[in-house]
């Protein structure tokens, strides 16, 4: 990695090119009417200022000059609008297929896993020229994962994910750094993204030794906590889940996306499904202060596995009970499952 001092960051990606030049016009145009309506001022104030013997003059404006200084500003500024709305929606929208990475920030490092099952701390390895969506989330404090060079950062939320995405067009090493203040550390909260060509970055991923797949080790997370014993009888099933639109008690219609299955082990009650009553003996314990980030990823990619629904954008989910009707499925001893009991004080560190 350069050491070298720079006034601005190396560009990585195409966007990086995007947002300078935007910048760049708005600077211009910033820097250029400051000038000239600083000089303006200091000119009519010197040259139509009172003086003994000359009374100040009386100036008034046509109206060309009052449409011209108001209308050219107006149309510099709707540039500025579009320009900057087409980049905040291209930052937003990572395109298909992109390669999906989890970022865990904790004070004060990152925590980096690949859905293939490779871990890193405060290194990101991907590939040159394929799109990268990082799905983070924080552990602690707030954070923020800023990538200089390639134009983006984005908070780090407690609580919820944040998302942002790249496309990586030249090899080397980059800069990563926690743009939030975080605590006493915070400055130390740094690593390094490494672009790799693909063949470079492939033999790197299948390099890694004790590191299952993420899918894998939710699935021991999935029968460790007894899940196969509800979902599927008497709670709905994962089959064919992500990514499709369920239909809630409350009659909302909710996107089962990355966010909905990470409230839905956090807060069960949040989003009970059509047809489950939200007050069962068995309703779903709440996983918060038990399974950490990173197991809460591991299960998400684990549910992923199980299939999305086939029809993106469709009402193609629906629960599909069995042993009974809703009532009795809620009984104890009715279905195929006891309610579930865990102890709620223990903590997984």
């Amino acid at each position: 990695m350069d050491k070298s001092f720079e006034l601005f960051p190396p560009h990585a990606s195409a966007m990086s090119w995007s947002v300078d030049w935007l910048l760049l016009y708005m600077t211009v145009i910033t820097v250029f009417f400051t000038v000239l309506i600083f000089l303006a001022i200091v000119y009519c104030g010197l040259k139509y200022r009172a003086r003994p013997g000359h009374l100040a003059v009386d100036f008034h404006a046509p109206m060309s000059l009052e449409i011209i200084w108001s209308v050219i500003p107006l149309l510099m500024c709707l540039v500025m609008f579009w320009w900057g709305t087409r980049l905040f929606i291209s930052a937003n929208r990572p395109p298909a297929g992109a390669m999906k990475v989890y970022v865990i920030g904790k004070q004060w490092m990152w925590k980096i896993q690949h859905p293939e099952g490779r871990k890193e701390i405060n290194m990101l390895h991907v590939p040159v020229g394929r799109p990268v969506w990082l799905i983070m989330a924080s552990q602690d404090v707030i954070h923020d994962f800023g990538l200089p060079a390639f134009r983006i950062k984005r908070d780090v939320i407690p609580g919820q994910f944040s998302e942002e995405w790249f496309t990586a067009d030249h090899v080397g090493e980059y800069h990563l750094f926690c743009d939030q203040y975080c605590g006493a550390q915070h400055a130390e909260m740094i690593g390094t993204v490494v672009v790799m060509e693909e063949k470079d970055y492939e033999r790197w991923l299948a390099g890694s030794v004790g590191d299952e797949p993420m899918r894998q080790s939710g699935e021991k997370l999935f029968t460790e906590y007894n899940c196969l014993s509800c979902h599927g009888s008497w709670a709905p099933t994962m089959a064919g889940l992500y990514m499709s639109h369920v239909k809630l008690s409350d009659g909302r219609t909710v996107l089962a996306d990355d966010a909905y299955l990470r409230r839905s082990i956090l807060d069960p009650g949040a989003d009970i499904v059509d047809g489950y009553q939200a007050n069962s003996t068995v309703l779903m314990p709440t996983f918060r202060g038990t399974l950490t980030e990173e197991q809460i990823d591991q299960i998400i990619e684990y549910i992923k596995s199980l299939g999305a629904a086939a029809n993106f954008g469709q009402p193609s989910y629906q629960p599909v009970p069995s042993g009974g009707s809703n009532t009795e499925m809620r009984k104890p001893g009715a279905g195929n499952a006891p309610p579930i009991t865990r102890d709620p004080n223990q903590t997984v560190e």
